[in-house]
């Protein structure tokens, strides 16, 4: 089996490095890695696989000893500049930044979902939003059953899933020092602003999930509504998800088609205080679905309770899952 050379764009952020966590898990067939950062962190030491990194800083020639994949997650910018420089010199990207995903030629990938995409990609495959990516797995599973007519979504994001910044200001318990990254404390607050409003009072975040998940599904036209609020949880994303389907279900049949979904976990065992939580999530690559019940206000529809890792499944590991899938696909 060919050893493959992977570049990690971004290494010393949160995501770069649980990509090197979940790497270091994968041990895929890799004969060298070289980990890239800003100038600001060029030069920084990172363990990885039993020794020490030298983090390098990116430039045009960065990518000229030709790499077979490259793990992105520097933001837009980064993305939009280096990652052409990256797949004209022979890599397949896979970037987490937004830049890319609402490309017609690029493919918006979820290996459970979609990875027949990720094979007819140019060079560029997008990773979706953490929000949106723990969804589809359930959706997916009810969408090929049931044919959705229309989503709900309402999300209770981590704070992580805004970075470093983001952390500091949830550890800011009194209030005392000046905020880094929010408009408002988030420590014993919600904000129901997830990144820029947008002209029709959405939130960039939540008309990601919206478009996102038509581009995913191939439902260009399905009904979907969200609601995106931060909550003073350091890790992993929680989401209501509101279903209503076109087809009548049997509720047995429903939850046997969830359980049955690759990498979903069910856990909803309400006399005994059984559902997913965040604390339980974080750490693993699984999505977890509970409060599974029937919507009495439709004529077809569920309530469902979602969560995952937002750093881990939301990010570095759905990217490293697209890596090893197309590995092993070839």
């Amino acid at each position: 089996m060919k050893n493959y050379k992977i570049a990690v764009v971004g290494a010393t952020g949160l995501v770069g490095r649980s990509f090197l966590r979940v790497l270091e898990e994968k041990k895929l067939p890799v004969s060298k890695y070289v980990l890239f950062a800003s100038k600001k962190s060029a030069g920084e030491k990172l363990k990885f696989m039993g020794k020490d990194y030298t983090v390098e800083e990116l430039n045009e020639h960065s990518f000229d000893e030709g790499f077979d994949f490259a793990l992105f997650s520097a933001g837009g910018d980064v993305s939009k500049k280096y990652a052409p420089i990256a797949v004209s010199q022979g890599a397949i990207v896979v970037d987490n930044s937004s830049y890319f995903r609402m490309d017609d030629d690029v493919p918006l990938v979820v290996p459970e979902v979609n990875f027949e995409d990720a094979l007819n990609n140019k060079g560029i495959i997008a990773n979706p939003n953490c929000s949106t990516i723990q969804a589809m797995l359930p959706l997916k599973a009810l969408d090929d059953k049931y044919h959705i007519k229309r989503i709900v979504y309402s999300t209770y994001q981590a704070v992580s899933g805004a970075g470093k910044d983001a952390l500091d200001d949830l550890a800011n318990e009194d209030n005392s020092k000046p905020l880094k990254k929010f408009p408002h404390p988030i420590y014993n607050n919600c904000l129901p602003h997830i990144d820029k409003f947008l002209d029709n009072g959405y939130t960039k975040e939540e008309m990601k999930m919206v478009n996102e998940t038509r581009k995913i599904l191939h439902r260009p036209d399905l009904k979907i509504t969200a609601t995106a609020v931060r909550v003073p949880v350091s890790n992993s994303h929680s989401e209501s998800i509101n279903v209503e389907f076109d087809k009548q279900f049997d509720m047995d049949d429903l939850i046997s088609t969830l359980k049955s979904f690759p990498n979903i976990v069910l856990v909803d065992d309400p006399s005994t205080n059984q559902y997913p939580m965040a604390i339980d999530a974080t750490g693993h690559d699984e999505v977890f679905v509970g409060r599974v019940r029937r919507d009495e206000s439709v004529e077809s529809g569920i309530n469902l309770w979602v969560v995952a890792d937002n750093i881990r499944k939301g990010a570095a590991s759905n990217a490293v899952q697209i890596v090893e899938k197309l590995i092993n696909n070839k």
